[in-house]
Order: C-alpha cells, then structure tokens, then sequence
C-alpha cells in the first residue's frame, strides 16, 4: 500500500507542527491553506522531510486538501490520508489502513476512529446520512471492534483511494467547509466503492480548529448552507417536501444553536445559512 498523508495547515500555531510529527515514517505532505502567523516556515524548519505546498489563499477544507491529493497521486501514491491539522495520529495508523485495505479491495475511503484529545473517549466511529431526510444519523462513539461498512466518512481523518478519486472525482469545492466528507461519501458509494471503517486506525483530535473553536458560528452557517445543498444534489424531491426537508434543516440546526455559548450569533447564523442555501450561494462565507 502506498500511503502518502496530506495535512492541512489552516490557522497556523502549533497544532501542524504536532499532526506533521505523529506521522513520522509516512510520506506527507503538507498544504499551507494560506495561513499568515509564519507557521509555513517552521514547518519547513522542522520538517525537511515533508513537502510544503503554499496555496497563497484559504481555499477552505475541500480546496486546500484536493491541492494535497493531486500532488500526492502525482508522487505515485495509491492511497491518500488526510488528517486534520488539529489531530495527531495514533501509532499503528498506517498500518491499520494497509490491513484494512488488503481485506477490503472495494473499499474506496477508509474511515478512521477519532478520540477526544485525551483519548480517553471516542468522538467518531462511524455514522450515517439520509438525504432524502437531510439528516446525518447518530454519530457512533462506542469503542469500535472491527471493521465494517458505514454511511460516511469524517474529514478529520480519511483515506481515499487513487481509483475511488479516478471514478467520483475529487473534494467538492463549492461546498468550502463542511458536509463535503458527506457528500464525498455518497458520491464514493454512487461510484461503486464501499465506505469502511476501521476501528484500529486511530487519531486524537480537538475539534473546531479550522472554524475558530467552539465560540464561533462559522460551522453552523456551512453546516446549515451545505446539508441543504448536498441533499438536493443527491436526493431531488418536490417543492413541497424540499421545503419541508430545509425545515427540518434549519429546525435540528436551530436546536443546536439555542444551546451555543453565543447563542444568537448562532441564531442568525443558522438563519444566513438557510438564505444562502435558497440563493444557490457556494463559496467562503
């Protein structure tokens, strides 16, 4: 299995640095997604081994990684892992994903199991979506025995493979941030590729690193924006049940926001996303 990694460098600080050194031994390359506090250079300072690519601007989660996969498959590599710059692998990771790959030859991602920072809980280990509901089903967080198909991968840490890119295409770039691992998914799948998790695979994350940590809006008004679209795009309904499915969008997502620590930032935000998704805007916010 030829495993090349792709981390993403976003806000700069030092969360890179510490995700570049727990891949030690795997290929990586690193995408500066316009980052402006000079974390490039120490990247490039620390880590002589690893190739820095520069974007000059923040792409967002799709644009910046989909840099790392082409250059990666350039290098020859068959496999691709991206691992958010906010998480450290855990040690066996690559080697996790080459067991899993010989068993699985259909397998098109492969998703990993995310721990909280401390490890000592698990935030990811599998999960569901239905787009013709726009929900994403309960996120599986029981410790995880073997591995299995699931509905969706998550972005934090995923590895796709060449022929699974070569069939259903790269990261989606309109959609910026968020929802696009899910909408990766279904377009794997649509493709003929199985979505598998592997539950010895594992990495440690903080989460929210990319949108500005718990206190910000920002993964609100994407997640609001981007589930709408992406269940129009793979699940067409009828006026009628379209708008009652961006309904119940918007009703889970304002659920969420009543309990958010800036909780009418994450009203309007909610709100903003719902429009933006009526007007067919894609992009950065």
């Amino acid at each position: 299995m030829d495993l090349i990694a792709v981390v993403l460098n976003w806000n700069g600080g030092d969360d890179t640095l510490d995700a570049l050194a727990s891949l030690d031994g795997v290929p990586t390359i690193c995408v500066d997604n316009g980052s402006t506090d000079g974390s490039d250079e120490r990247v490039a300072e620390r880590f002589r081994e690893v190739e820095l690519l520069r974007t000059g601007a923040n792409l967002g989660f799709a644009g910046g990684n989909n840099v790392g996969i082409r250059r990666a498959l350039g290098r020859g590599a068959d496999w691709v892992l991206l691992l958010n710059n906010d998480a450290a692998a855990e040690p066996g990771l690559a080697e996790a994903l080459e067991r899993a790959a010989a068993v699985r030859p259909d397998a098109g991602l492969l998703a990993c199991t995310i721990l909280s920072e401390d490890g000592k809980s698990v935030q990811f280990a599998g999960a569901s979506f239905d787009a013709r509901l726009g929900y994403s089903g309960r996120v599986a967080t029981q410790w995880p025995d073997r591995v299995r198909d699931i509905g969706r991968a998550d972005g934090a840490a995923l590895a796709v493979s060449r022929t699974a890119v070569e069939r259903a295409g790269l990261l989606d770039e309109s959609l910026f941030m968020y929802v696009e691992d899910v909408e990766w998914s279904l377009r794997v799948r649509a493709a003929g590729y199985g979505i598998v998790f592997v539950p010895d695979a594992r990495v440690r994350h903080k989460g929210s690193g990319s949108s500005g940590g718990r206190a910000s809006t920002t993964n609100l008004y994407y997640s609001v924006r981007n589930t709408i679209a992406v269940s129009e795009r793979h699940a067409p309904l009828p006026t009628g049940l379209r708008a009652l499915r961006r309904a119940v969008v918007v009703g889970t997502h304002l659920a969420q926001a009543a309990s958010h620590p800036a909780r009418a930032d994450a009203m309007r935000a909610v709100i903003e996303g719902w429009l933006a998704a009526r007007a067919g805007k894609t992009g950065s916010r």
